[in-house]
């Protein structure tokens, strides 16, 4: 098996962990100076590392008590890296439900994840995860 057809197959338990709300897994996954970076300006935009994934994780699912479901619409992967194309789909703890589209890319490095960017409408995030809020403006 080729490396990126590895990698491929990671991601795809990637989200099989995130869909299960498997804290251990998803930690994983990453290496140990691994992080996820999400894109944008709203509240939980920003860079975190393997030690802030595995604490705030848990968290993230207990917003969506009955979890939150992300479908894969097409991967691609080249060596260490993997795209993907996906949307989620869960009732927040709020009464909304959160759609969202995404575009991640995962890094690969011995095959353990060391970087995940991760791109979305930030305006459902702002709306439904964050109840509006923004972060201060900065000139």
């Amino acid at each position: 098996m080729s490396t990126s057809e590895k990698n491929k197959a990671i991601v795809s338990q990637f989200f099989t962990a995130l869909n299960a709300g498997d804290v251990d897994a998803i930690a994983n996954t990453y290496a140990d100076d691994g992080y996820v970076e999400t894109m944008g300006s709203t509240l939980i935009s920003g860079r975190f590392t393997k030690d802030q994934i595995v604490a705030v994780t848990g968290d993230i699912f207990e917003v969506f008590p009955n979890g939150l479901k992300f479908t894969v619409e097409d991967m691609i992967a080249e060596g260490e890296r993997v795209a993907v194309e996906a949307h989620s789909e869960g009732e927040h703890i709020s009464g909304k439900t959160y759609r969202n589209e995404y575009h991640f890319l995962f890094e690969f490095r011995d095959g353990k994840l060391i970087k995940l960017k991760e791109y979305m409408d930030t305006e459902q995030v702002t709306d439904v995860l964050c109840g509006g809020q923004r972060p201060p403006f900065e000139a």
